[in-house]
């Protein structure tokens, strides 16, 4: 994270923190898997799972941000944090991340620190719900990048697609990959205390950074007060009637 800060000064622009999120998770895998006792299926499974998650991630939001103008986010911090800006970005977005990175990523650790069952039925169940929710996030940002590309949809809100059933379906992906890792993670001793991994993940996106920050984004669409009251917020669901 250290790292990230340094190529942000660079670059002046914050919002490569995001592109380094999910290189983070790539990279503790792959570590703790070589230090870890286990060197098993169970590891080298999730490793590429958390590996085929964070690169594409990675390589979605580079792609989205490159040629545009630091992320409004990052560019209101710029502003509303004045002389204070490096040191609250320096402790508020890269270390807090790297300590946010690391509670998630607990399920892995665990995994790979420790010799646990064969692969089995929790493994198998995890993987299909991992599987599911990379479809969802997958699907849904390419939903969304191709409805931005077209010139024809600027100022309207996206709601084909998977955002027909969802107003995050991409979030939502992302929450269930980390409970589906989770579940893999029951079959190895105290693999159930890394729990605090899909719970962390689950509380950032519902209520601190994930959704609260986009949809106060989306309020100043006018189509938006409809389509939050016909469409669930983050469980894909049928939409309201009229």
């Amino acid at each position: 994270m250290c790292l990230w800060f340094v190529l942000s000064l660079l670059n002046k622009r914050n919002d490569v923190a995001d592109t380094a999120w999910g290189l983070g998770f790539v990279l503790l895998s792959w570590v703790s898997f070589y230090l870890g006792q286990a060197h098993g299926a169970r590891g080298l499974l999730v490793a590429l799972l958390v590996s085929i998650w964070g690169i594409r991630l990675a390589w979605h939001i580079h792609r989205r941000n490159k040629g545009k103008v630091e992320d409004y986010r990052y560019a209101k911090w710029r502003e509303e944090w004045g002389k204070w800006f490096y040191l609250r970005s320096f402790g508020q977005v890269y270390l807090l991340q790297g300590v946010l990175l690391f509670l998630i990523v607990l399920p892995v650790l665990l995994i790979n620190k420790n010799i646990g069952q064969n692969l089995g039925i929790l493994d198998s169940v995890g993987l299909a719900i991992w599987i599911l929710g990379f479809v969802f996030e997958s699907v849904g940002d390419a939903q969304l990048a191709q409805f931005i590309k077209n010139t024809t949809n600027k100022g309207k809100l996206m709601q084909s697609g998977l955002w027909h059933y969802s107003r995050h379906p991409n979030y939502f992906g992302e929450v269930l990959m980390w409970w589906g890792i989770w579940l893999i993670a029951l079959s190895v001793p105290s693999g159930f205390l890394s729990i605090i991994g899909p719970i962390t993940i689950t509380i950032l996106i519902l209520k601190v950074s994930g959704i609260p920050m986009l949809e106060k984004k989306m309020e100043e669409n006018p189509e938006f007060a409809e389509y939050k009251r016909r469409t669930s917020m983050f469980i894909p669901w049928f939409r309201k009637s009229i």
